[in-house]
């Protein structure tokens, strides 16, 4: 077997490794390795995430352990590669992956990219149980410099698992032993001791920041631990897509302008000052076919976390409380508990809020103050006050991954858009005759 020209040695990625039971890393990557090979669906899923397409004529190989002919004198060692062969082109790239607690470092990413460029490979892969928004963005922030010696991707070992999860329960993988292998991946991949895990506590500052707001203290927006915060949120956030992604069998994705996409360190940049402003934690969700992206709101000041859905009123009923009925009517079977419903109305009116046990029971409540105006639009809110967990590392995770399915499940399930009715038929089907046409036109004209 020949070796790709940028390996001095390497095996090719085995299902079953020989490695020893001391090297937990090695024996999950080579498991990943070889499903992404051999897994004509998972390859192809996993690989587009980096902008790679695959195809019927597309070959990926992929190694483990190891040794790249430049730069044999670094002190790190990439963990694998990958090599992607469409007829007359091919896409290479280094891989790294980190299992259980221990986490990527900037000298180790720097050191691969020198790597990368020294034997011209593509691009750099790590895997961790660090999250980033997108696979473009990466936990680990570098200089400008740096990451123009080689693209750059990071995968989640839950972003793994969740793109494994979603082709077998859309049964999107044709083969059946292919699909055994692939089932069995995700199993190993969700035990214990293959040392893959969730998001689950915020940093060590998160205490001390919202003390900070709740004595009347100023987030400061060049401090460390704002920068700890918003990394372990955007972190969070991803962690939340991934869960309800899994939990509802299609792909929820964290809604993210264009300009921050293209540049995580300004996205970083802009949800710092929001928080120094607003003293929250913002993220909106998109779920594929729902009636309105997903918004959710951590107040550090109230410690409440909100989840809610906004949508316009039906147009083509005439009163607020007939407008009112069309969105009570979807709440049917929803547990008002901790539910709410926002009006908004035309012009610089301000909204109005109440309960949905209080709408439920007076619908006609909602527009008594405001003097014969009529609801534009309606937002459905699950309002949650955490109290003292708020500050909790864990029980605020913990509370806030509750949080957002139980909305979905109370709400976002049942919700849908309005949609303006066909044009009728009039009763008299005939069509008017030239001569009436031309006294239409010529009334119109005397107007």
């Amino acid at each position: 077997m020949s070796l790709p020209d940028s390996l001095l040695r390497g095996e090719r990625s085995r299902l079953f490794p020989v490695l020893a039971d001391t090297s937990k890393e090695g024996r999950t990557l080579s498991i990943f390795l070889s499903c992404l090979e051999n897994v004509q669906e998972f390859g192809a899923a996993m690989l587009s995430a980096v902008g790679q397409r695959t195809g019927t004529r597309t070959r990926i190989e992929t190694y483990t352990e190891v040794s790249l002919k430049k730069g044999t004198e670094k002190k790190h060692r990439p963990d694998g590669l990958i090599v992607v062969t469409t007829g007359s082109r091919r896409w290479t790239a280094l891989v790294e992956a980190k299992v259980g607690n221990t986490d990527l470092t900037q000298e180790q990413i720097e050191s691969y990219l020198d790597l990368a460029k020294l034997n011209g490979v593509d691009a750099l892969l790590t895997l961790s149980n660090q999250f980033a928004p997108l696979p473009t963005h990466h936990p680990i922030a570098l200089p400008a410099a740096v990451r123009k010696k080689a693209a750059l991707f990071h995968w989640s070992w839950m972003f793994v698992v969740t793109q494994a999860n979603l082709l077998l329960s859309n049964d999107q993988v044709a083969d059946d032993d292919q699909r055994v292998i692939l089932k069995e991946m995700s199993r190993f991949l969700t035990h214990p001791s293959a040392g893959v895990r969730t998001f689950d506590s915020m940093p060590a500052a998160w205490p001390n920041i919202v003390s900070k707001v709740q004595t009347g203290g100023k987030i400061t927006a060049s401090a460390d631990e704002t920068r700890e915060v918003i990394g372990a949120w955007h972190q969070e956030v991803r962690d939340l897509s991934l869960v309800l992604s899994r939990q509802l069998g299609t792909e929820v994705t964290t809604r993210i302008s264009r300009a921050h996409a293209a540049d995580p360190a300004a996205r970083l940049k802009a949800s710092i000052a929001d928080l120094a402003r607003n003293e929250c934690l913002e993220a909106t969700l998109n779920v594929p076919d729902a009636a309105a992206p997903i918004d959710i709101i951590a107040d550090l000041k109230t410690r409440c976390v909100t989840v809610s859905m906004k949508i316009k009123a039906p147009a083509d009923r005439k009163s607020t409380k007939a407008r009112l009925s069309w969105l009570l009517r979807q709440l049917q079977r929803s547990n008002p508990d901790q539910l709410h419903i926002r009006l908004f109305w035309p012009g610089r009116s301000s909204d109005t809020q109440h309960e949905l046990t209080v709408l439920r029971e007076n619908p006609e409540l909602a527009g008594s103050d405001k003097n014969g105006q009529v609801a534009v639009s309606f937002e459905v809110l699950l309002v949650r006050d955490l109290t003292a967990r708020f500050a909790q590392r864990k029980n605020f995770i913990t509370d806030l991954e509750a949080a957002v399915p139980d909305f979905y499940e109370q709400v976002g399930q049942y919700l849908k858009t309005w949609v303006a009715p066909a044009p009728r038929l009039r009763g008299d089907k005939s069509e008017p005759d030239m001569v009436s046409i031309e006294a239409m036109a010529e009334k119109d004209l005397d107007n």
